[in-house]
């Protein structure tokens, strides 16, 4: 007796995209698209899997997504580790040191795809979950930072999405960060009973991220820290002073969050993130900054380098409260039809359509007239083909508009089948 097989589920955190769905995904892919390419931004492709140390190296080995969330194994043949990407940036980098991409100009890349962070899921959190991430590698200036986070502002705008605010900082540079930390492991020494056990373990190790905590116990503590900012040099504060006057120009609204330290260990100078209250706890839309020392960092010729990174789950969510999903039709012309000759003929006269980019389905195999017009109208189209033994005797098909907002709704029309294509290139929206 065979065993019953019982019934596979998705591993937790990480979702299905359904037909319905999936076509929404489609738009905002097709609205992105263009978007980066109006700022002549080309789609680069990188593995899924890269080499753990590429992410231990860039990342920082005492990150959270290092610590404790990547997607890490052994390969069983031969015994390298590796992980499936938790983020683009590192992956981006090690593909333009690899190919030697910055050899004669920079370069403006993106990548759009899923990345993997072993997490408790929750709305707008998940393991598998997809990023649109955007790099400007080989370009050192205040400008760049500026029109990166422009480009943003003009997304939003071409979603519809408004709550959305823009918090900015500066992280410096290392010497500085040096002589923050050494300020800042002495404030936290000195406020170690506050410090929670997260607090305690990264006093040492990573102080900074301390700042970034979330227990309320821990706020004051946090307030009252010394500020990165106030460590900054001339240098780095005429930097920042020129993404700021930049963002001016434009004219988009910013909050300067000096315990804004992002959470990956590569980011110098300009980082920001864009913030909204409409999605519950995960408030974070859109983060970025610069990076100056990774491309060396992971073995390159030291070049500067500045990006972001969207998450597209959170950008779903948000875009639908403010443009709710409408269902895409799955084609514009459905065929109905009896009998074996028709359906045959229906078959032709649909590859003629598709010739002109009229999208059209052939009713699948038999049925009445009846269910194949119950399939016509849940199927979104907005025209029905009818074709049976009297429509091919006398050359036509019938023609009838299934959309009430069509004037001539209702109404059948015989059109003659050799004129069947171009009457309806005339009738499709």
């Amino acid at each position: 007796m065979t065993q019953a097989f019982s019934k596979v589920t998705a591993i937790r955190g990480m979702n299905d995209a359904l037909p319905g769905s999936g076509a929404r995904w489609e738009q905002l892919e097709e609205v992105v698209r263009q978007w980066l390419s109006d700022y002549g931004y080309r789609n680069m492709r990188t593995p899924i899997l890269e080499h753990t140390r590429l992410f231990t190296r860039g990342i920082g080995e005492v990150t959270d997504i290092v610590e404790k969330e990547m997607y890490s194994f052994t390969d069983s043949l031969n015994g390298e580790s590796l992980t499936m990407r938790p983020e683009f940036t590192a992956g981006m980098v090690r593909a333009a040191i690899e190919h030697n991409l910055l050899y004669d100009r920079p370069q403006r890349v993106y990548a759009m795809g899923p990345v993997f962070r072993h997490e408790r899921p929750q709305r707008g959190r998940y393991r598998q979950f997809h990023q649109i991430d955007v790099e400007a590698l080989g370009l050192p200036g205040p400008d760049i930072d500026a029109e990166l986070i422009v480009m943003v502002a003009r997304l939003w705008k071409a979603l519809g999405i408004t709550d959305v605010q823009l918090e900015i900082n500066s992280l410096g540079q290392g010497q500085e960060r040096s002589a923050h930390r050494a300020a800042l492991i002495e404030h936290l020494e000195a406020h170690k009973a506050v410090l929670d056990e997260d607090g305690l373990r990264r006093m040492y190790t990573n102080p900074l991220r301390v700042l970034d905590t979330k227990n309320p116990a821990m706020q004051a503590m946090a307030d009252s820290a010394p500020k990165l900012f106030d460590f900054l040099g001339e240098a780095s504060r005429a930097h920042f002073e020129g993404v700021c006057a930049r963002l001016d120009d434009a004219g988009v609204a910013y909050r300067l969050n000096p315990r804004m330290v992002r959470g990956l260990d590569y980011y110098n100078l300009t980082v920001f993130e864009w913030v909204t209250d409409k999605l519950g706890a995960q408030a974070t839309v859109c983060g970025g900054g610069r990076y100056d020392g990774l491309i060396e960092l992971l073995g390159g010729k030291p070049a500067p380098a500045v990006g972001f990174a969207i998450g597209m789950e959170r950008l779903m969510d948000l875009w639908g409260q403010y443009q709710p999903e409408v269902a895409k039709a799955e084609c514009s012309v459905y065929f109905v039809h009896q009998g074996e000759q028709a359906q045959r003929k229906a078959a032709l006269l649909a590859e003629g359509l598709r010739d002109v980019g009229i999208s059209a389905i052939v009713h699948a195999g038999s049925g009445s007239f009846k269910s194949q017009f119950k399939r016509a109208d849940a199927s979104g189209a907005q025209i029905a083909v009818i074709l049976g033994g009297d429509e091919l005797e006398s050359g036509t098909a019938s023609v009838k508009m299934l959309r009430a907002e069509q004037s001539d709704a209702l109404a059948q029309q015989q059109v003659p089948l050799d004129n069947l294509v171009v009457y309806l290139k005339d009738k499709v929206n």
